[in-house]
């Protein structure tokens, strides 16, 4: 990072910027046996398609709220930095009846029909891939993301000093989530060109900082890995030697 970056859609652009073609991702899940890895660069490409379809399609504006109902997987981070691009407040686990709009996986589609504004729904499929058919109410994420623009300039500058992000209770501004991810970068002593493994689940601040804020404020990867109790024994030390990991969470 540097010393101008005031939110995590700024550590991103610092990222990119020192070196796109480092891995910044690499997704696990272990009940389906997928891996998916993402660069710098390929991230943020996401993150601008994601960050166009949230302020063009679905009319998000700064200070509107999303609720995220997503589990620890790659199209969440993508999410969670794409509504740090536009000033939308991410609501992990939110409430959708209170919420703006709503962006769901495929086991909470029922409690995301509460919302009355825009729903999204991703099927959350190995490589992002579209529900074999779009369930009633939502728009189809998969369909409807790779026709948007591959950079995003928003309408209004995001202001750090203002909420970005509300998860257990807690609701952060931009800059509370940079200075939070570089205090915890500190203390698992994330250094650049780290690789931090972890399994811990997206529904606090700890697995949000270690599976995707810490890691991208010190200049290291993260990989993130859901369903680590199906892993064989002894698979997890494979993986740590496999993936040239340099610290665990979780």
């Amino acid at each position: 990072m540097n010393a101008n970056d005031r939110t995590p859609a700024d550590l991103l652009r610092s990222a990119l910027a020192a070196d796109p073609a480092r891995p910044l991702v690499t997704y696990y899940d272990d009940a389906t046996g997928e891996r998916v890895e993402l660069s710098v660069a390929t991230f943020a490409n996401w993150v601008a398609k994601t960050a166009n379809l949230l302020q063009g399609d679905l009319a998000a504006e700064p200070g509107d709220r999303l609720a995220l109902l997503l589990p620890a997987h790659w199209q969440t981070a993508v999410w969670l930095l794409a509504c740090s691009s536009v000033g939308v407040v991410a609501d992990v686990g939110g409430d959708p009846a209170r919420a703006d709009l709503v962006v769901s996986g495929p086991d909470t589609l029922q409690a995301a029909r509460a919302c009355s504004g825009e729903r999204v729904a991703l099927a959350l499929r190995p490589l992002g891939g579209r529900f074999p058919q779009t369930p009633d109410g939502f728009v189809d994420y998969a369909v409807e993301v790779p026709s948007q623009g591959d950079r995003f300039a928003p309408y209004a500058p995001v202001d750090p000093d203002e909420p970005a992000l509300a998860v257990a209770g807690a609701e952060l501004t931009g800059a509370e989530v940079v200075a939070r991810a570089l205090d915890d970068a500190a203390g698992l002593g994330l250094s650049a060109g780290a690789r931090l493994l972890s399994g811990l689940p997206y529904d606090g601040w700890d697995g949000l900082s270690a599976g995707l804020y810490a890691p991208l404020a010190a200049g290291g990867s993260v990989v993130l890995c859901r369903h680590l109790d199906r892993l064989a024994e002894g698979g997890l030390e494979k993986r740590v030697e496999a993936e040239r990991v340099t610290v665990t969470a979780g």
